[in-house]
């Protein structure tokens, strides 16, 4: 499996392809489509990420060391926001997580094409994610 860093930087050259920020968003868009299904026992209040002005559902298991999410929202952008993190953070151990450097968000430019309450709701959906890797990891 691909480390955090490596993912990260794959979704830079992904990016990197698209010339305008239409087709980075349509990309972000797909990311949302091939999120993994949510269980719908989770779309509850309790697992809403707080901070976010579309309603963003997150819920992390784990497999030994492995954090595993699922998520959806209401709006198509967020969903593939939360998306794009479940492809970079899935999978991994939650001591990578907790410790992860996200730098690829500022390389591909999000924070300056996202409305200010997007953006705020990635600082969001990521805080979340690392403290679910947090209660959960063992190490």
């Amino acid at each position: 499996m691909s480390s955090i860093a490596e993912i990260g930087n794959e979704i830079v050259e992904d990016f990197e392809l698209f010339e305008d920020w239409e087709g980075k968003y349509e990309y972000l868009i797909e990311l949302g489509k091939d999120l993994p299904l949510i269980d719908e026992k989770y779309k509850t209040d309790e697992y809403i990420v707080r901070g976010c002005q579309s309603r963003v559902w997150l819920h992390a298991s784990h497999d030994g060391d492995k954090v595993f999410y699922t998520a959806d929202s209401d709006a198509i952008i967020t969903k593939g926001l939360v998306g794009l993190m479940i492809k970079v953070l899935n999978g991994q151990k939650a001591s990578d997580i907790t410790t992860a450097e996200l730098g690829f968000i500022d390389k591909v430019g999000l924070k300056e094409h996202l409305s200010p309450t997007r953006s705020n709701g990635l600082l969001s959906m990521i805080k979340q994610m690392k403290l679910y890797a947090l209660a959960l990891d063992k190490s």
